[in-house]
């Protein structure tokens, strides 16, 4: 689709936006309003199923979609993942029980999956290599706006309206984006000869299946050493084994193993895992510090979160236009995941007495270094390859991103209960506390107190304050301190354990070759290296 005019191609990524931001912000807009959907539907045990079966299923579609869009074209997944995803997000307002629920988020994973492939890839479909850049930050960018805006509107229609509207409350955009995609964007032919890998696509739905549900779990739900783990992973691991038998055989395989074989495809993947592992695994445990630490409301949090985020939609759009003007990404990757590593490190160093602004200026800088450094690798993924095999190597890209954020949440969940436990095991020593245990008062109320997850519950810990004599009020503050002190000690650990993480992937990123990115006006080469060509890897002078 290269061929189309600038206006045509504009008028495309407009409808493309529209279809990915309704997806996105469906997506972001349901965090601050759970817990109320939760309170009156009941069924707080399977409360994280809800997240669980939408990363199940938006994972398992996205990489199966981007081959089959491969064959029969983009248009008919994005136009089916938009229509499947309206009525997942209808049905989800209709919810009369947490199952029905669980149910139709999940409808609504399938029909997201559909979207996010298929978009990412018309792209590449669209725009020669160099100027795919820009375009990609400003898809990034939609990600970033959906995440503030979403949450802050999600929190107001629970608040002031019926919960139900939160799903239903972009339905009208859905319909919008669903005429823009079916009136402009460009129909395409069948591949012949190609046949859809049935066997292979079963065996890889399994091996994602059991790898999320095996990491999610994992240090929560059960042990990690649980019959119920260990099974998950030996599901696992046979599954992958399988697959690979049948993908060396197939026909028209669902995921081509020779991709691997290109080393920019495999390692730039293997950075977008370990940028998983560093981005969404420690992303998500700041609000436990600003909450837990240093004790301010979930209203205030979203608010200093929100730096990072903005640093990212800035960055992700800054740094597309740079690579769209000078063709080059390596060396814009390395300083974007170098700026983002010392964010992370300065998160480290954090302690009860941290500022609420010093704390802004470290997201800001993990936020602006992500927006920089993240947006190269799908584009390296996408020039790595010849143009039939895009939709598979950009759904890989975002499967792996996905699989590396899963596997960060679970080991550094781990890591934080166990840094926790030492903590506070070693401060029960101290004479405060045997003299708090002695207290006729708080002897009673002690071992609720020593409970972190309290500290995230302001209005209870409030409301255990007021129950207490006087004269206990500074045992139980004590007991507080100890708490935030822990907990301070153990998210040390966290963002120790995602700054090394983020260090591997730019050491990573200097093993990557630098291929010129070509440009609308250059021809594409008739001999294309680091593609897969007649069933071998050569490589890609684009």
């Amino acid at each position: 689709m290269e061929h189309l005019s600038h206006k045509e191609k504009i008028t495309i990524m407009i409808a493309i936006i529209a279809a990915m931001f309704f997806a996105a912000v469906n997506q972001t807009i349901v965090g601050n309003a759970l817990p109320k959907i939760i309170s009156d539907l009941g069924g707080l045990d399977y409360y994280s199923w809800v997240f669980t079966i939408y990363m199940l299923t938006s994972a398992i579609t996205t990489i199966l979609v981007g081959k089959l869009s491969d064959i029969y074209g983009r248009k008919p997944f994005i136009i089916i993942g938009i229509i499947i995803f309206s009525i997942g997000a209808f049905l989800a307002g209709t919810s009369m029980n947490i199952f029905q629920l669980i149910i139709y988020r999940g409808i609504q994973g399938f029909g997201a999956g559909m979207i996010m492939s298929t978009a990412f890839t018309a792209v590449g479909d669209l725009f020669a290599p160099r100027e795919r850049g820009k375009w990609q930050g400003a898809m990034s960018a939609v990600f970033g706006i959906s995440s503030v805006f979403g949450p802050t509107l999600g929190g107001y229609i629970v608040d002031n309206l019926e919960w139900k509207w939160v799903f239903w409350v972009f339905l009208p955009l859905g319909i919008v984006a669903l005429v823009l995609i079916w009136k402009l964007f460009p129909s395409t032919v069948k591949k012949a000869g190609e046949k859809v890998d049935y066997l292979g696509s079963v065996f890889l739905s399994a091996a994602i299946t059991t790898a999320l549900l095996a990491f999610s779990w994992a240090g929560t739900k059960y042990d990690w050493d649980s019959v119920q783990i260990l099974s998950l992973f030996g599901a696992l691991v046979l599954s992958l084994i399988i697959f690979v038998f049948v993908e060396r055989k197939a026909v028209s395989p669902i995921l081509p193993l020779d991709l691997f074989k290109n080393s920019i495809f495999t390692i730039s993947n293997i950075i977008g895992f370990v940028i998983g592992v560093s981005m969404f695994g420690g992303v998500m445990y700041v609000p436990y510090f600003i909450q837990g630490v240093l004790g301010y409301s979930a209203t205030h949090s979203s608010f200093l979160t929100m730096s990072m985020t903005l640093g990212l939609v800035f960055a992700s759009a800054l740094g597309g236009q740079i690579i769209s003007k000078t063709g080059k990404y390596k060396m814009q990757a390395i300083i974007g995941l170098f700026i983002s590593a010392i964010g992370l490190y300065l998160l480290s160093t954090m302690t009860v007495e941290t500022s609420q602004y010093l704390l802004v200026f470290y997201l800001t800088l993990v936020g602006f270094g992500i927006g920089i450094g993240m947006t190269v690798f799908t584009l390296t993924v996408q020039n790595a390859v010849d143009q039939k095999l895009l939709g598979v190597a950009t759904a890989s890209s975002q499967l792996f991103r996905s699989v590396g954020g899963t596997v960060g949440v679970a080991i550094m969940g781990t890591l934080l209960n166990s840094r926790m436990q030492d903590k506070m095991a070693s401060m029960s020593q101290t004479g405060d506390t045997n003299q708090m245990a002695a207290s006729p008062e708080l002897a009673g109320k002690l071992e609720s107190l020593q409970n972190p997850q309290l500290l995230l519950d302001h209005e209870k810990l409030d409301g255990l304050k007021n129950t207490l004599p006087q004269e206990a009020i500074p045992f139980f503050d004590n007991v507080i301190h100890n708490l935030q002190d822990s907990l301070s000690y153990a998210l040390s650990g966290v963002f120790i354990f995602v700054t090394i993480t983020m260090a591997v992937a730019i050491l990573l990123t200097f093993f990557i070759k630098e291929v010129p990115l070509r440009s609308a006006k250059d021809q594409p080469s008739v001999k294309k290296e680091n593609t897969i060509k007649t069933g071998k890897l050569q490589s890609n002078e684009n």
